[in-house]
């Protein structure tokens, strides 16, 4: 296993120095869910402080632009591209959102950031009808590109089949 990269071998938090990386394509695609009531649900639509996907989306994409100010660590990067895509669904709302750069230091800082503050977003604008939304599975779906290469996340029922045979093996 890895180290953990943001301190030193003294034990103080540092910054990673990324000045000899070179700079490459880096992707990735994070994920939020927002559960929310029937009730919410039906009154979206008909929101009177407007579309509240069009303006998680914005904050979303605002949010991932500035990373590097919500996360002490983070390096700042130019991101050559930020989507975030809100979604109704049958139990709340689905947010994937979407970051790329050319540089030396991956991305998934920023998806992440993104799909969080695109989920408060909608929290925030749905609160009135409910307080007890929930905001579930923030994720990394995949990221490419940089050292560590490909990541895609495993679906559930993948997840549960690999623990199967872990504890298969552990008890031979």
């Amino acid at each position: 296993m890895s180290k953990l990269s943001h301190f030193d071998s003294r034990g103080r938090v540092a910054m990673v120095d990324i000045s000899s990386k070179p700079s490459t394509r880096r992707e990735a695609e994070a994920s939020a869910f927002v559960v929310m009531s029937p009730e919410v649900i039906r009154a979206l639509p008909a929101n009177p402080k407007g579309n509240p996907f069009e303006v998680a989306r914005i904050a979303g994409i605002s949010a991932a632009k500035r990373t590097a100010e919500l996360i002490p660590l983070c390096h700042s990067l130019p991101l050559s591209h930020v989507d975030v895509r809100v979604e109704l669904c049958e139990n709340g709302v689905s947010i994937v959102s979407t970051a790329a750069t050319m540089a030396p230091t991956g991305v998934e800082m920023e998806a992440l950031v993104a799909a969080s503050v695109a989920a408060l977003t909608i929290y925030d604008m749905c609160k009135a009808l409910d307080k007890s939304m929930e905001i579930r599975e923030v994720v990394l779906q995949r990221k490419s590109g940089g050292k560590s290469g490909e990541y895609r996340r495993q679906n559930q029922q993948e997840q549960q089949g690999q623990q199967q045979i872990v504890n298969r093996r552990m008890k031979k």
